[in-house]
This record gives C-alpha cells, structure tokens and sequence, in this order.
C-alpha cells in the first residue's frame, strides 16, 4: 500500500522534505543567520502565548475571508515571496496554482526561479516583490514588466543587513548547475533518487538564474551574480520608498518592519500595507520575533494601514495569535516550502488546509464567529512578551 502523502503537522512537511532534499537543498531552506538567535525566535515566541478558550455558547459559523491590498481571500493567510524555489520543478507554479486552488494570494519574489508571466497566469492574485537592485530606471523597468503581466500589488523589500557566516555552516550552493557542479553534488543527489527523479521526469535540471531581473532581450542572471548587484546597489532612502510607491500607483506593501517609528514613516511614505517581518531570521541576528513587536505597531499604525505578519507560523494557532494581536493577515515562507518539496502543489495544498482548520479550530474554542472579533483578550500573555522598537 502507498504511503499516505497526506499530512497533519507543518513539522511533518518538514520531516519528509529532509528526507526527500539533498542535504545543501535543505540547509538553504533551514538556514538564519550567525547563531540563530532570531530564526529560533521567530517559532518559539508563539509557544509562550496560550489561548483563553470558552466552554459552551459557541459559535457554529466561522468566517475566515478577508481582503488584503485590495484582493479578497478566503482565509487569512497568504504566500510570502522567496527567493529561486528548486526544490521542486514546478517551483514557484505549483505554488501559484495551490495557492489559486485554496482561494488566496502569493508573493512572487523577484529573485523567484520562474517568470512573473507564468505565475501571474497560474493565479491573478499575484504580488511582485521587488529588492533595491538597480538603478531607478532598471526599477521601473522591472516594475512596468510586473504590471504588464497582471501584478495586482508590489513588495518592497528592504530589511537584508546581509549577515555573514552561520555557526553551524552555511549550505554549498553553487552559481549555476553546469557540468563541475552536477559533478560536485552528484553523491547528494544520488543519495535523494525520488528528487532526482521529479527533476528527470522534466527534461530539466534545477534552474538557479533569476528571470524576473533579466534585463529586456538578456539572459537570466544567476541567483548570486543578482545577489551581488544588490549588495552594491546604494541603500534606498525613505524619499525612494516614496518614489516607487508613486511610480507603482496601487496597492503597495513594506516589507521588513520592525519599529514603530518606521512603520509611521511607512505611513508617511504612502504605503498600502507593511508587513512585520525580520526576513524569516535571514537577516540581524538577535531581532526579537515578529509576534513580539506586532502589538505596539498595530496599535500605532493599524487604523492607517493593513498589517499582515510574516515570519514564525507553523500552525493555524499561530494565525489565530497573530490576528488577535493585532494583524490583519500573515504570509507563510518556509510552512509552504516544506509542503512544497514533500508533495508538490499539493503538498502546498496540504498546509494551507491546515492553517484554515487551525483557525476554525481556533475561532471555535475561542467563541467567535468572524476572525475580526479575535482580540488580546482571547490570549495568554506572560509578561515581558513584547518587545516596544522604536516607540517616540
């Protein structure tokens, strides 16, 4: 009998994919920055909150639709942009298509592994993030070749300090797979025939370039040679942020905030949404949770902007936590990377349904009818939880 590809528990997406992955495929998905601090936070914080559950009188109705820059979802949860996702042929597709099956929006990062124009065709409901690489004209150029395609909102992503090293070493990824580093990795590969096999069934190899930062008529760059052009690409200012914001004349979301006195400059900057973020760990290590410095910017900015949170979910509990502190939505990143490279779209598939049974679950226990009646109030919260960054 086959193995049920169906499972209960992200962490049961992320078991199989370590078994299914090579090991440097992995280590990329798992990887934070220098100790790890801020990346064992970012999931752990949510275990400090419990839940202040009712006995009798609930509701039998739970209502999970919301609308975020502008798109409806059915349930609060959307797909948080990350960057050249070979872990599975389709990529950045299967997420699109996945995410489009269950009713919500993806975030398609500019350094995704597939076009603008596929994803944007396998679901609308698309948001192109964009990094500051690039001159303002090479910007634009990207921004207008989002919009052609069907880009409903852009991403604007700033919060990288580009940390070196990680104390338990970071993953060997090379620049591109040609003949020395199919070579190089081949134990690996071979010790993960079922990976392999995904990629042979295509006639395709895994495709580290980037080709949402092509320039008109070029090739692709690869992930690092992009990498380098952002690293020196001059720091934009708040005038820029503003600029682009401008430029784009829509739904436009921050990304990366951290600090209540950036998220009011976010305001003034003209911003749609801001999303609480600190890069999924990726970034300064030691930045505290996400979780833990949403309910002082909720609370400063939330009646002037949507606040969506992003970093740390695992769980349909988890959104319900976040939502109540204060936040609109969340966007999922490594959660649906491990659906994806367990099963595909369907994988992806596997763990929205199980964020949507998390917070009906939730919402059930707590007695609300709506996700919009979900408060502090619904919490266990210890004290000295949060953390105030940047309060005037």
């Amino acid at each position: 009998m086959a193995k049920n590809a169906f499972f209960e528990t992200v962490a049961e997406a992320q078991r199989r994919a370590k078994k299914r992955l090579p090991k440097s495929v992995y280590a990329a998905l798992v990887a934070g920055s220098e100790k790890g601090l801020t990346v064992d936070d970012n999931v752990a914080a949510f275990s400090e909150l419990g839940f202040a559950p009712h006995a009798a009188g609930l509701s039998d109705k739970r209502e999970m639709s919301t609308t975020i820059m502008g798109q409806d979802i059915s349930l609060p949860v959307m797909i948080s942009p990350t960057g050249v996702q070979a872990v599975h042929p389709d990529g950045e597709v299967a997420v699109a298509r996945a995410a489009a099956a269950r009713g919500t929006a993806i975030g398609l990062s500019s350094f995704a592994s597939k076009s603008i124009e596929e994803v944007a065709a396998a679901n609308p409901q698309v948001f192109f993030q964009m990094y500051w690489v690039g001159s303002r004209d090479v910007l634009l150029q990207r921004m207008e070749r989002a919009r052609a395609a069907g880009a409903k909102g852009l991403i604007i992503t700033t919060d990288w300090s580009f940390s070196y090293g990680r104390d338990w070493g970071s993953p060997s990824i090379p620049e591109k797979m040609d003949l020395k580093a199919m070579f190089q990795f081949a134990p690996e590969g071979i010790m993960r025939p079922k990976w392999l096999l995904e990629f042979a069934k295509t006639g395709k190899i895994p495709d580290l370039t980037t080709p949402n930062l092509a320039a008109p008529g070029q090739p692709a760059p690869t992930f690092f040679g992009a990498y380098g052009e952002w690293m020196q690409t001059p720091l934009p200012t708040w005038e820029d942020i503003a600029w682009l914001r401008e430029q784009w004349g829509g739904p436009f979301m921050l990304k990366g905030i951290m600090r209540i006195d950036d998220a009011k400059r976010a305001v003034d900057a003209g911003v749609s949404a801001i999303s609480v973020s600190n890069h999924g760990g990726n970034n300064l290590d030691g930045t505290p949770a996400p979780i833990r410095v949403l309910p002082g910017i909720a609370e400063a900015v939330g009646d002037q902007v949507e606040v969506v949170l992003d970093g740390g979910i695992r769980r349909g509990g988890d959104v319900v936590k976040a939502l109540a502190l204060g936040a609109k939505a969340v966007m999922l990143g490594r959660a649906y990377l491990w659906g994806l490279s367990a099963n595909g779209q369907a994988g992806v598939e596997n763990v929205l349904d199980l964020m949507r049974m998390g917070i009906d679950s939730g919402l059930m226990g707590l007695g609300h009818s709506s996700i919009t009646e979900l408060s502090p109030a619904d919490l266990v919260i210890p004290e000295g939880f949060t953390r105030t960054l940047g309060a005037s």
